[in-house]
């Protein structure tokens, strides 16, 4: 009852309790371990971000085709045609060139795959898509192919300074433009575009939709899953870590 005893009647207890917010109290064996304290998730916090987590799978199935296959043209007298696409974009091309009344057609594209490389500008997709404009219809002294040498990564940026470089080695100013390509393609397109032409261009771009899925519901077809989800990283890239 002495000393225990003495401590009770002053106030304080025997054993002190555990202090958290002491240093000394969360270290041990020299130092070598620390006991930390963390937040966590409650049940309902798991809720909330579990119906956060599904909302966005669910906005992104449904809205990531519409916002990659972006359409917005602008006033232009030139049309850019990517001649990669297939042939029923390239006969949408041909119409779109008559529709809009433009004066100048061009196509682009660097060496056909499966060539091994550059061979000559008349192996790329660039002249193919010509040819397959004049097969549309378009006159062929309407049809300028700018090929582009470069094979493997940035192709669609490649093309696009391809193209730059004819207009300045042309003495032709350009101050607006709209480039015509596949699908989901589009929106990384015109970002390329754009970073590739400078900022006293403005640059349009028109979606062409693959005929061979339902844009709506392109996660049920294997070309659309493809289509799209490549195209969602490859615009990520572009957008914030691709510099020129």
């Amino acid at each position: 009852m002495t000393d225990s005893g003495t401590a009770i009647k002053e106030g304080k207890p025997a054993t002190q309790p555990f202090d958290s917010t002491s240093p000394s109290k969360q270290r041990a064996v020299a130092g070598l371990l620390v006991r930390r304290y963390r937040w966590g998730l409650s049940a309902r916090g798991f809720i909330v971000f579990g119906f956060t987590l599904a909302t966005v799978f669910v906005v992104f199935f449904l809205e990531s085709y519409a916002f990659l296959a972006v359409t917005s043209p602008v006033p232009s007298d030139a049309l850019v045609v990517e001649g990669w696409m297939n042939e029923y974009a390239i006969r949408q091309a041909a119409a779109e060139y008559a529709r809009g009344h433009y004066r100048h057609l061009f196509t682009t594209g660097g060496p056909t795959i499966g060539k091994g490389g550059y061979i000559n500008d008349y192996y790329t997709s660039a002249s193919v898509a010509a040819e397959l404009l004049k097969k549309a219809g378009i006159p062929r002294e309407a049809v300028q192919m700018v090929p582009s040498r470069v094979i493997g990564r940035e192709r669609t940026y490649s093309s696009a300074v391809a193209l730059r470089d004819w207009f300045r080695e042309h003495n032709t100013p350009v101050y607006s433009i709209n480039v015509l390509t596949a699908g989901a393609h589009a929106r990384r397109t015109r970002l390329l575009y754009q970073k590739a032409l400078g900022r006293n261009v403005t640059v349009g771009i028109i979606a062409v939709s693959n005929p061979d899925y339902n844009p709506k519901q392109w996660w049920r077809y294997s070309d659309g899953a493809r289509e799209v989800i490549g195209e969602s990283i490859a615009y990520i890239y572009a957008k914030f870590f691709f510099y020129p």
